[in-house]
């Protein structure tokens, strides 16, 4: 049995994260981060701004998505279940024939 694993390459896998090379951080990065942490420990204004990064298009889209899921939610409340599915019925009623449910039995 141990003639069969003789062949194999002893050791464990390199992994592509072990390798020697190393890549230097930014200093501006991490200048970047002891900003955005001091702008939360501080309730300065002008520091808030810094994090605040939406634009005045996505700011507007919060705010519109917010007021149809609003509407959405008014609406759904309007109605009761009871009228709800009476107003399912009723919609299924006019329907035509071409979506009745077919017969399965191939013998009647």
């Amino acid at each position: 049995m141990d003639d069969l694993y003789s062949c194999s390459a002893g050791g464990s896998l390199k992994l592509k994260r072990d390798s020697k090379v190393k890549k230097k951080k930014s200093k501006k990065h991490s200048k970047e981060i002891t900003q955005v942490t001091n702008a939360t420990n501080v309730e300065d204004p002008t520091l808030k701004k810094v994090i605040n990064r939406k634009t005045k298009a996505e700011i507007a889209f919060e705010k519109a998505r917010e007021k149809k899921l609003e509407e959405q939610i008014m609406e759904r409340a309007s109605m009761s279940h009871k009228e709800r599915i009476m107003d399912f019925n009723s919609h299924l009623d006019t329907l035509t024939e071409h979506f009745d449910i077919p017969k399965v039995s191939w013998t009647k």
